[in-house]
C-alpha cells in the first residue's frame, strides 16, 4: 500500500547538492490500471498502482536490465525523466523532490510518503512546500506520460 502526499513547488529548496539523489527515467505501458516500467540509477522495476490519489495499492517487481530495455520500447507516450532528491524531514519522513528534464523543464513536485493514512492526514508541510496537488490526477507521472499533457 502507498499513502502519500504531493506538493508543487514554485522555488527549490537551496543547496540541493549536498543531498543524496537518484536519476530516474520511466515509462508507461498501461494507464488504467497503472503498469510503469522505471529505471532508478542501475536499478529496474516494473511497478503496478492501483486506483486512488493519497492510498492506493503498489507493487514493484525487479527487472533486469534487458527486460527493461524490452519493455521500454513498448511504452506508450513519452518517457519521463527526472532528477529525485532524498530530503530529511521530520519524524523520520523524507520530501522526494522531482525536478524533471524535458518536456517538463521547470516542473518541480515533491512527494512524502507515510507509514499510515492518520499520519499523512496530520502532515504539516515545510513552507518551501508548495500547493498540495494530492488530490489531483493531473500531476501523476501516469497522466505526464500522456503527449496530450499541458502541465508547463
Amino acid at each position: 500500500m502507498e499513502i502519500e502526499r504531493k506538493y508543487l513547488l514554485h522555488q527549490l529548496p537551496d543547496h540541493l547538492e549536498q543531498y543524496p539523489f537518484h536519476k530516474i527515467e520511466q515509462g508507461y505501458l498501461c494507464t488504467a490500471p497503472v503498469v510503469r516500467i522505471r529505471r532508478q540509477d542501475q536499478e529496474y522495476y516494473l511497478t503496478y498502482k492501483g486506483s486512488g490519489l493519497m492510498i492506493r495499492e503498489e507493487y514493484n517487481l525487479p527487472l533486469t536490465e534487458e527486460a527493461y530495455l524490452h519493455l521500454r520500447e513498448k511504452a506508450d507516450g513519452i518517457l519521463l525523466s527526472k532528477t529525485r532528491y532524498l530530503l530529511p524531514l521530520t519524524d523520520g519522513l523524507t520530501a522526494e523532490l522531482d525536478i524533471f528534464d524535458a518536456p517538463y523543464e521547470g516542473l518541480w513536485l515533491v512527494e512524502v510518503e507515510f507509514p499510515n493514512q492518520e499520519s499523512a492526514e496530520k502532515f504539516v508541510p515545510p513552507k518551501w512546500f508548495g500547493e498540495d496537488v494530492t488530490f489531483s490526477s493531473r500531476y501523476h507521472n501516469s497522466t505526464l506520460s500522456s503527449p496530450s499533457s499541458a502541465i508547463c
